[in-house]
């Protein structure tokens, strides 16, 4: 769909206006628990966003491609733009604009000035597939090239006809890892949003459920500043990268630890002292 020869419309027509949306839901944002969160459902033009998903890749078959398999995260991402199609390529681009970023500014009340990530580092398309997971953790605070604060995630779901037995629920957890305190089903046409912090923890912790040849597909984008707030900071940690979290009580968790634990151990004594120190921020979990 088209508002003229070079426009593509992104929002479900009742979305077009941006900043009513963001005034409405300001507070609402601002008070949801554990941290500052928000989702909607339909929230972009669906046959639009039906030419984003039937671009997606397996990534599993394409070289150039971040795996993550581990008792943590067993996941799949794309570098940057290499395997945006051009309908892609057009909607991350859109959400990395001035429209879609003054509606996350009002939206989420941050006072410093959001910047998008060009480089989609960290970010752009994600795939896990059955058995796949990736365990409650706060994200890394800093963006590796730029330098800036991290401060805001957005992802959009791509998964039609998803079933609540699949799982891959979407979980925001509290600052003492005892109760998951909302979850979200990764169906298609949701886009979930909430403030990065050092405490703020979140993922899919247990194995996807989904049929064989069935994955779960997302787009995440995030969202930078230059500075935060001290609240917002762990002071022990400075710069870090992801902050994995142990639920309390949770004997699958607690196995999948003690064997992380074990191949750390095991990096830090083989690895020469001068190299560990330039990567000793991803063993900061």
């Amino acid at each position: 769909m088209l508002n003229d020869s070079t426009m593509v419309n992104y929002l479900n027509s009742e979305n077009e206006d941006l900043i009513e949306i963001a005034n409405q839901n300001a507070k609402r944002y601002k008070n949801s628990v554990p941290f500052p969160n928000i989702y909607f459902e339909d929230f972009f033009n669906p046959i639009f966003l039906e030419s984003v998903l039937n671009e997606f890749p397996d990534l599993s078959k394409r070289n150039d491609v971040q795996m993550f398999e581990n008792e943590k995260e067993k996941k799949l991402a794309g570098k940057g733009e290499r395997h945006f199609g051009g309908a892609t390529k057009s909607f991350m681009h859109y959400l990395n604009s001035e429209p879609f970023l003054n509606f996350l500014q009002i939206l989420t009340g941050i006072k410093e000035p959001l910047i998008g990530d060009p480089y989609f580092y960290g970010g752009g398309q994600h795939e896990i597939k059955r058995g796949g997971l990736l365990k409650v953790h706060a994200d890394f605070n800093k963006h590796q090239k730029l330098g800036l604060d991290r401060r805001i995630n957005v992802l959009v779901y791509l998964n039609q006809n998803w079933k609540e037995e699949y799982g891959g629920h979407f979980e925001l957890w509290d600052s003492k890892m005892e109760k998951c305190e909302k979850k979200i089903l990764p169906k298609f046409n949701t886009m979930a949003i909430f403030s990065t912090t050092d405490f703020s923890y979140h993922g899919h912790p247990d194995p996807l459920n989904c049929p064989e040849g069935m994955s779960r597909k997302s787009l995440a984008l995030y969202y930078y500043s230059n500075g935060r707030p001290a609240h917002e900071i762990n002071d022990d940690l400075g710069e870090h990268g992801t902050l994995f979290q142990k639920r309390k009580n949770n004997i699958e968790d607690d196995i999948a630890f003690k064997k992380s634990r074990n191949i750390k151990t095991l990096i830090r004594e083989i690895t020469p002292p001068f190299i560990l120190k330039g990567v000793s921020r991803f063993f900061n979990d």
